[in-house]
């Protein structure tokens, strides 16, 4: 008879079936079972007659309490463990015959856990570190362990990759805890990998991954950097920055300054303050435990250089000259504007001073970043000298209106010969009106002086009345009227004339 095959799960109840479970014979007189004892010796279990409901236990080893047997005639193994992998045979015995059906019994374990010991905290650049030690605990059969890189297989090298398997059996229970140590020499690219253990059995897998480890590798490039946001301007503080690309990054540099070698511990800064025109050039830094890992930045500080003369308030007099000088010094191409008033202007060139050039002149100097910026306050000073002294009719033609223009800064004082009324004055740009109203006298002759703190002028109109200049005033007047008639005489015979031609 061929023998059949019964898996188990440990610690569970075996079911052996007698003869694959097929129905007993009808002369049936009893059904035994037993089993091979280690040194190949039968072992009888149980025997169960035909007629009777109970079954008879023969067993007298630690199966006496463990043995039953079911309606179909199975035998029945509670708490399995690995010492009922034997071979069991169940015997029935007919009137007519005797049969006996071996079955061969094995007991599976899946891994109590799987897990992993040991684990490193950092991985070290083309250095063989132990990553962990894999282990899946008491199993039957034993698990199989593989290691996984990024969900692909990871097969050992003897180099870059050492997988070293280990398997220990529990002489008490007789079952087999596995082992797996990983070796494994890291590179930059594997930054943020996931390294993962396989455990591989007849009953389950399970896979135990890991919190990606940190890389540590040597620097393999240094750089400087220049941390301003634009141009450097004489006069900022300047912030050198050194960086290395290793991990960790270093903690300490040497900086190079203006031909002194500075070191910064636990910083990777260095901050030049007040930076001036003479600061311009190469600046370096590099790794204060490997000197010969550095990097190098060129500085230009941009400067602007202004002078102005004359500044201030400048007070000149009027028809004098003056030299305005203006300097500028730069780092670069610098744009020079003028404004008088704060309107734009030419550069102010002043051979022959005059009242309309006095005004507060502004320079401005300008480059990218940069701004600079002086004035002057120009005053024009004059005695006062008349330009015009004039007479007209008042609106009721019994006054006259006199008009005295003069020019002189500061501003003029006027004064009359005749009392007045209706006084009106002005003052722009160190041109002064003064206006009065006056009643025309026999023989009245009208003095207006002028006068500041540089001197006086003096200017006199006749404003007599009844005199020859009224005379021809009023022959001005009737004169004026009498053309005037004669042209709406010559408008009205020009119209009356198209009208009678059209009529016709």
């Amino acid at each position: 008879w061929g023998t059949e095959s019964v898996t188990a799960l440990y610690g569970e109840t075996i079911v052996i079936p007698c003869n694959g479970g097929a129905l007993a014979p009808e002369d049936l007189m009893f059904i035994k079972w037993k089993y091979e004892k280690d040194d190949g010796t039968p072992g009888d279990l149980l025997i169960k007659q035909a007629r009777i409901d109970q079954a008879t236990v023969q067993a007298t080893d630690h199966y006496a309490q463990r043995v039953s047997i079911d309606d179909k005639f199975s035998l029945l193994i509670t708490q399995a463990s690995l010492k009922d992998q034997k071979t069991f045979t169940c015997m029935v015995v007919s009137d007519t015959n005797l049969m006996e059906f071996p079955v061969s019994v094995v007991v599976y374990k899946k891994p109590s856990s799987v897990q992993i010991m040991d684990k490193s905290e950092v991985l070290q650049k083309e250095k063989p570190i132990t990553l962990g030690t894999c282990v899946a605990a008491d199993a039957n059969p034993a698990a199989t362990l593989t290691w996984k890189k990024n969900g692909k297989p990871l097969v050992a090298d003897g180099k870059a990759i050492v997988i070293t398997p280990s398997m220990k059996l529990d002489p008490a229970t007789g079952l087999s805890t596995t082992s797996s140590t990983l070796q494994y020499a890291a590179t930059k690219e594997d930054i943020g990998a996931v390294f993962a253990c396989v455990s591989t059995h007849e009953l389950t897998n399970q896979e135990t991954d890991l919190e990606p480890f940190p890389i540590h590798y040597p620097s393999e490039k240094v750089s400087l950097q220049i941390m301003s946001k634009g141009s450097i301007i004489e006069g900022d503080n300047v912030t050198l920055k050194c960086h290395a690309d290793g991990n960790p990054p270093p903690s300490s540099f040497f900086f190079y300054i203006k031909g002194q070698k500075m070191l910064e511990e636990n910083s990777d800064t260095y901050t030049l303050t007040g930076i001036s025109r003479e600061a311009t050039g190469e600046y370096k830094c590099s790794l204060a435990d490997n000197e010969k890992m550095e990097a190098s930045q060129s500085i230009i500080v941009s400067y602007l250089d202004l002078s102005l003369s004359p500044t201030g308030k400048v007070i000149k007099t009027v028809g004098d000259a003056l030299s305005v000088k203006m300097e500028k010094s730069a780092s670069g191409d610098a744009k020079v504007s003028w404004t008088k008033n704060g309107k734009a202007v030419k550069e102010p060139e002043f051979s022959k001073l005059t009242y309309a050039d006095a005004g507060v002149y502004v320079c401005k100097v300008s480059m990218t970043g940069l701004t600079r910026s002086q004035s002057f306050e120009l005053v024009v000073e004059g005695k006062p000298v008349i330009n015009s002294l004039t007479k007209h009719h008042a609106d009721d033609a019994k006054h006259k209106v006199l008009t005295c223009e003069a020019e002189g800064v500061p501003e003029p004082s006027f004064h009359w010969s005749v009392n007045s009324t209706n006084e009106e004055s002005s003052y722009v740009n160190g041109k002064a009106t003064h206006k009065i109203t006056v009643i025309p006298k026999v023989n009245l002759t009208v003095t207006c002086s002028v006068r500041n703190k540089l001197g006086e002028d003096v200017m006199t109109i006749n404003v007599s009345s009844g005199s020859q200049e009224d005379s021809e005033d009023q022959a001005k007047l009737i004169v004026g009227v009498v053309a005037g008639l004669l042209i709406a005489a010559a408008m009205v015979g020009l119209i009356y004339w198209l009208y009678m031609k059209n009529s016709r």
